[in-house]
């Protein structure tokens, strides 16, 4: 097996977990095909559960990110009921430990309800949550956001905002970078850490990057559909639809710079399943939301790593240790003696067509059906455990 990344993971551990997980010759003949790679981690995901069951669970949510070589997600706020005080946060983290087979970490809501109206219960809710975000819905009020990132600074926590002003249509990219703006300027004002969702438009790029040369303590992401997808690509069909919308080339080839350069500080898929009723209006009428679990190092690699655009190491990097460091999620690279590693084993030669019906999350709305890609996941082991074999 191939250590590519050369992570402190030992091969006799990978060895082992495969001749556990199958037959030992099958296991010995291909073991040297293999590659090793970290357990990524998603900073942004919606599993659904509690309140919109139909869409997703925490347990389809997770297998389905075990599939894709993710050992920790974090899952966004826009549930039923939102995870605005303790005792609705409990419904969602009894649900994780009943049924997660991953590290599954909670973003408290910033606003109650979601609604932009009062701030959460942030004292009570942050030693159990990543962060606060009102994700789905930009928070409008400029004094309430204030407000809540004044409490989040004080409690020790972070920002996650979905900037989106409803002051413009959502297919604008004004709508997201002018409540950018906004935030950077109460993120200096409180000193509050402030990270950025699914980062779409050349102008937010600028900006963030004007911003970390400033000295704010400001981080983002965005997805893989940005950085391989052009509003040119978009057909009339649900599967194309997400919030924000897929913008210009020039958009596209700005966020492939600013991953490069280390702007965009990481990557995430937004993985948000429905219905496939309710994605099946056609461009115009479905839901916005795509999944993304199951394809995202896949089609990175194929589209950025193996065409040259970015180095394998700096692709890792975007789905672990940079997100690890700024959510505070332990690392899990076990060291000589740790008898649970965690890692996730490839065969990156291996090319096959994207086909959502074989997902195992309940969505398989994606942009990328039908594309050829290279690189499947054979095994995730998470804390020692195999969560998902092929």
């Amino acid at each position: 097996m191939r250590d590519r990344m050369n992570t402190p993971i030992r091969m006799a551990d990978a060895r082992s977990t495969l001749r556990e997980a199958c037959s030992p010759l099958d296991a010995d003949a291909r073991f040297n095909e293999y590659s090793i790679l970290p357990g990524f981690t998603d900073v942004h995901v919606h599993l659904r559960e509690p309140g919109f069951l139909y869409k997703e669970t925490i347990a389809t949510g997770t297998k389905a990110a075990a599939a894709g070589g993710f050992v920790h997600v974090l899952t966004m706020p826009n549930l039923d009921p939102v995870p605005d005080n303790a005792e609705h946060l409990r419904a969602q983290t009894e649900i994780i430990l009943r049924d997660a087979c991953i590290g599954v970490h909670p973003l408290g809501s910033l606003t109650c309800g979601e609604k932009g109206e009062r701030v959460s219960d942030i004292e009570a809710l942050a030693p159990y949550v990543a962060g606060f975000s009102d994700d789905g819905v930009g928070v409008m009020d400029d004094g309430l956001m204030r407000e809540a990132m004044e409490r989040v600074k004080a409690a020790g926590s972070i920002a996650v905002a979905h900037c989106e002003d409803t002051r413009f249509s959502r297919e604008s990219r004004e709508a997201e970078y002018w409540q950018l703006i906004r935030d950077l300027y109460l993120a200096e004002m409180t000193g509050c850490p402030y990270h950025m969702c699914h980062v779409s438009t050349r102008e937010s790029v600028a900006l963030i990057r004007e911003a970390k040369e400033a000295g704010l303590d400001v981080t983002c992401e965005t997805a893989p559909h940005y950085l391989t997808l052009t509003d040119e690509e978009i057909e009339d069909d649900g599967r194309f639809k997400m919030n924000p919308p897929i913008k210009a080339k020039k958009d596209r080839d700005a966020l492939i710079e600013a991953v490069c350069d280390g702007t965009i500080d990481m990557i995430a898929t937004d993985h948000a399943p429905h219905s496939a009723e309710e994605k099946s209006g056609g461009f115009a009428g479905s839901a916005y939301g795509i999944v993304g679990l199951e394809t995202a190092f896949p089609v990175l690699y194929t589209k950025l790593v193996k065409p040259g655009f970015l180095p394998m190491q700096r692709l890792v990097e975007l789905l672990t240790s940079a997100p690890n460091k700024r959510f505070g999620i332990e690392e899990d690279l076990p060291e000589e003696a740790d008898p649970a590693p965690t890692f996730s084993v490839w065969d990156l030669d291996e090319s096959y067509e994207i086909r959502p019906e074989q997902f195992l999350s309940k969505g398989k709305s994606t942009p990328f059906a039908g594309w050829e890609v290279s690189g499947r996941c054979v095994m995730t082991v998470y804390k020692g455990k195999v969560v998902y074999r092929r």
